[in-house]
């Protein structure tokens, strides 16, 4: 004779485990499309025809400064940083801009004013400390010229900044 299993189907492996299933594949559902309706992608451009036009004179103004020959160094240590202008330094010593953004997250951009001191190095402390792949804009107020270059930070070296 057998005996048959009395326990109650809840005290069972299998009945839990094909329950478990679906109700995984449920959670994960919801979730994925909490993910879809409540972020954004700060990746995607809207308008590709408006973004190359943009990029046309962005490269004008990088021409621009090839035009006025300038040739910098850049040295960022942690969050303090230093632009020598080895030629074609501005003769009104105005501001520049310094624009960081990040490679990958658009949240971490920020830009900077850089001041010029006595000795004629522009000077600035940035917000937070500079580590990652950055793309780097230079370029005055009037955003009359522009140099452009993406570098990796920490770096314990100046950088040749130049367009």
């Amino acid at each position: 004779m057998k005996q048959s299993d009395s326990s109650p189907w809840y005290k069972q492996f299998w009945p839990w485990f094909l329950i478990t299933i679906p109700l995984i594949s449920i959670i994960l559902s919801v979730t994925m499309l909490n993910l879809a309706l409540n972020t954004e992608d700060s990746l995607v451009i809207d308008d590709y025809y408006k973004e190359g036009k943009a990029i046309n004179m962005e490269l004008s103004k990088v021409q621009e400064a090839r035009v006025r020959n300038i040739k910098t160094e850049l040295f960022v240590i942690d969050d303090k940083i230093s632009l020598t202008f080895l030629t074609g330094a501005p003769e009104s010593g105005e501001a520049l801009e310094l624009h960081f953004y990040h490679a990958t997250l658009e949240k971490n951009d920020f830009t900077i004013l850089l001041t010029r001191d006595a000795k004629g190095i522009y000077r600035a402390t940035a917000p937070n400390v500079i580590a990652g792949k950055w793309n780097i804009t230079l370029s005055p107020v009037d955003e009359s010229w522009k140099i452009i270059n993406e570098i990796v930070y920490p770096k314990s070296t100046t950088t040749s900044f130049n367009p």
